[in-house]
């Protein structure tokens, strides 16, 4: 009893210690969460989003008034020589003023308000392609994270076949030792395990690259990684749904919309170079001045010592004045300006059409990879059941004289590429499965439910729309 009672107990210990690395294991979604919150591309752009939000109150400025204060010192001598041998007269004035001006727009033949519709039409662009960069980063993300799975697998299985050729390398010189095995059997082991080491270092060298982009674009330094499968309950149901999702709503056809409206305006916004300006200032000043007199002069006193003749002033004046201007000839840069904002419109609305077609296309590129790889996996893994039960009856025949160490090598060497070829597979089903759904626009931190603080650009854009002063983000910077 306390033999069994030792036994069961080192069982539960083993498989305990079994399943704390599965419990620990980083999953995609985790993985996807990480990139989402720390990968410095998206930040970066999310960085320039609220960059952009900043053009909405710049616009805005136009019709704002500007108040100006306007400080002036200054002083003045003068000499004046008279003939006759009458005294010089020398005066000497100091002035000096402040005041404020104020000017204000009235009308500015609508650019401002073109402009601002301009501005946050471009910062609605910027936030579709803020999510096309989300979009990018996520499908970057599972990506690495499948290359680090498949190349792992990969090298797992390169060793196992070094060390499966490392054991007939072992057997052919047992059998030749005992006059069972040629040398040339030894040699075909033996040139088959270096090329499995070699296979096997290169194997290496690809787990090492992939982990290096899994760390440069996720944060984190790969660990043991969950096996991940493809989402195909968040994937459309034919190629033809996929179609008109694309269509509708992936961010970056959104985003050339957006910009065909911000390219609209301007063009208004040139036109209205051509309309009356009127603008509306004022100003208040208060001026102080002192003149001074040489006293030896024929108006002064004559009085040796004696200066009595200083004259202060102060003014104070306040001045509102409206101006109007009709544009009547401008040296054709304005009629230029016009004419390029027309074509950079058209330019806009070829892009739509441009990106239209590359959603499209992107699409039926990953629907068609996503059936090739299930059709694959299929294929491959039938291979590998083959390519096994022909490795072992293979060794059986080579135990009794039916066959040749060559052969053994020869179905070992086809169960390896058919086991790589099936991770492959694997890796590349879950990759088109997520390439379908970011090209119909649906790779989101919502749609994949992330535990991932989520990044919301319109509540910068709200804070600094109608900021009227301040130095400080939003953020306290």
């Amino acid at each position: 009893m306390l033999k069994k009672f030792t036994l069961l107990a080192l069982l539960s210990a083993s498989v305990t210690l079994a399943a704390l690395p599965q419990a620990s294991a980083e999953t995609l979604s985790g993985a996807l969460a990480k990139a989402y919150s720390n990968n410095q591309d998206l930040n970066a752009a999310r960085a320039q989003l609220r960059a952009t939000d900043e053009t909405v109150p710049q616009a805005k400025a136009g019709l704002r008034p500007r108040v100006s204060g306007v400080g002036t010192l200054g002083a003045t001598t003068s000499k004046t020589t008279f003939g006759d041998n009458l005294p010089r007269q020398r005066n000497t004035t100091y002035s000096w003023s402040t005041g404020i001006q104020i000017n204000q727009t009235i009308f500015d033949g609508f650019q401002t308000p073109n402009n601002i519709r301009s501005a946050k039409a471009q910062v609605k662009a910027s936030q579709y392609n803020l999510s096309n960069t989300t979009q990018n980063t996520l499908l970057s993300a599972v990506t690495d994270y499948m290359n680090v799975i498949r190349d792992r697998k990969i090298a797992d299985l390169r060793r196992q076949n070094l060390n499966f050729l490392s054991e007939q390398v072992r057997a052919a010189r047992a059998r030749f030792d005992v006059g069972e095995g040629t040398r040339t059997d030894v040699a075909q082991a033996e040139s088959q395990q270096a090329l499995a080491t070699a296979l096997l270092n290169s194997a290496l060298s690809a787990v090492a690259q992939s982990e290096a982009s899994y760390f440069q674009d996720i944060g984190d330094a790969p660990q043991n990684l969950a096996p991940a499968n493809a989402p195909s309950r968040l994937l459309p149901r034919s190629v033809a749904a996929a179609y008109t999702l694309s269509q509708r709503q992936h961010p970056a056809i959104l985003a050339t919309l957006s910009s065909v409206d911000a390219a609209a305006y301007q063009v208004k916004s040139a036109e209205g170079a051509f309309l009356p300006q009127v603008t509306l200032s004022g100003d208040v000043t208060n001026s102080y001045a002192a003149s001074d007199t040489d006293p030896n002069t024929s108006s002064g006193s004559g009085l040796p010592g004696v200066d009595i003749d200083v004259r202060t002033s102060n003014d104070i004046s306040a001045t509102v004045g409206a101006q109007i201007t009709i544009p009547i000839y401008q040296g054709g840069a304005a009629s230029s300006l016009v004419r390029q904002y027309k074509e950079t419109l058209g330019q806009r609305r070829i892009e739509v059409d441009g990106t239209r077609d590359q959603v499209r296309a992107a699409v039926a590129s990953s629907w068609a990879q996503l059936e090739a790889a299930k059709a694959n996996i299929t294929g491959y893994e039938a291979q590998v059941r083959a390519a096994r039960l022909a490795l072992e009856g293979v060794i059986e025949e080579r135990n009794v004289g039916q066959r040749t160490t060559l052969d053994v090598l020869d179905s070992q060497a086809d169960l390896i590429s058919a086991q790589i070829l099936l991770v492959g597979s694997q890796r590349d089903e879950v990759v088109a499965a997520y390439t379908l759904l970011s090209s119909v626009g649906l790779l989101s931190l919502d749609t994949l439910k992330l535990a991932a603080t989520k990044y919301e650009p319109n509540d910068h854009y709200i804070e600094v729309e109608d900021k009227w002063f301040g130095l400080r983000t939003p953020d306290g910077r």
